[in-house]
């Protein structure tokens, strides 16, 4: 092989190999992640429940046009978009009436799932209206279901996302922590506070592993929350909205565009 082929042949598998090891994607998957089209799936937390401004066709799913995936979109102008995120989504929800959208032209997928599987609206009605102890016991009930179950439901979630988009760049974004804990605060207690927020790490964890197995990206958004949970001062969650209580401990319109739309940005 003469010298100028060999360097050539070398060089290239060098690059394959670096490719490999750091998780590069080739040109082709690239460039399709810029200019591919964006779908986003998940729940409540995806489809902007709690930011206002619902798109008025898309009826109890609520989708918000404040929410971090329309805000994405008209951002990037991605050659097309695809909102299909619900309010009270679970994992079967996402398979059964969400993926639609997705196809070999597919260069984003963004999901938030699993709360609804855990239990969520029922842990936080139990802390709520029961004792410290009750609401650990829930607390631990979840738990035991994000061990046992939620991986199984997670990974056929995944898969089947992967299957229909092949060459997507798929960001599976996480929750965050509920509760500003140490200081003076109304409602639940300092004990329930932190059970709950231990509960959303619990969560996330396990997401991210199962995330990760799969080969994708996991949005972490609890920083971008940090300072900004309920009982901070500078919420960027509801607390308990009795007037509408399906908005209760959902991102506000700030949450979404400041606690969400910043990690989607540094991971897309």
């Amino acid at each position: 092989m003469r010298r100028s082929r060999l360097v050539v042949f070398v060089s290239s598998v060098l690059l394959a190999a670096g490719a490999a090891l750091t998780g590069a994607a080739p040109a082709q998957a690239s460039q399709l992640a810029a200019t591919g089209g964006y779908v986003a799936l998940g729940d409540s937390y995806s489809s902007g429940v709690g930011a206002g401004g619902y798109i008025g066709s898309s009826g109890s799913c609520k989708r918000s046009t404040k929410a971090y995936p329309y805000l994405w979109n008209a951002a990037h102008a991605p050659s097309s978009f695809t909102f299909a995120a619900c309010s009270g989504a679970r994992t079967g929800d996402v398979l059964a009436n969400q993926l639609g959208g997705l196809n070999a032209s597919t260069g984003l997928v963004t999901v938030t799932v699993g709360g609804n599987d855990a239990g969520f609206a029922d842990v936080m009605t139990t802390c709520v209206t029961s004792s410290d102890s009750t609401c650990l016991s829930r607390i631990d009930t979840a738990r035991a279901y994000v061990d046992s179950t939620l991986p199984g439901k997670l990974d056929t979630v995944y898969a089947s996302i992967r299957d229909r988009a092949p060459n997507a760049r798929v960001v599976v974004i996480g929750y965050p922590r509920f509760y500003r804990l140490g200081t003076v605060c109304l409602g639940l207690s300092e004990a329930k506070r932190s059970a709950i927020n231990g509960a959303a790490d619990y969560l996330d964890a396990a997401t991210a592993r199962r995330a990760a197995a799969h080969g994708f990206v996991f949005g972490d958004v609890r920083g971008s929350f940090g300072g900004h949970e309920i009982c901070s001062g500078s919420s960027w969650l509801h607390s308990l909205n009795l007037l509408n209580i399906g908005e209760s401990y959902h991102p506000t319109a700030s949450g979404q565009a400041g606690g969400y739309l910043p990690v989607l940005n540094s991971v897309a």
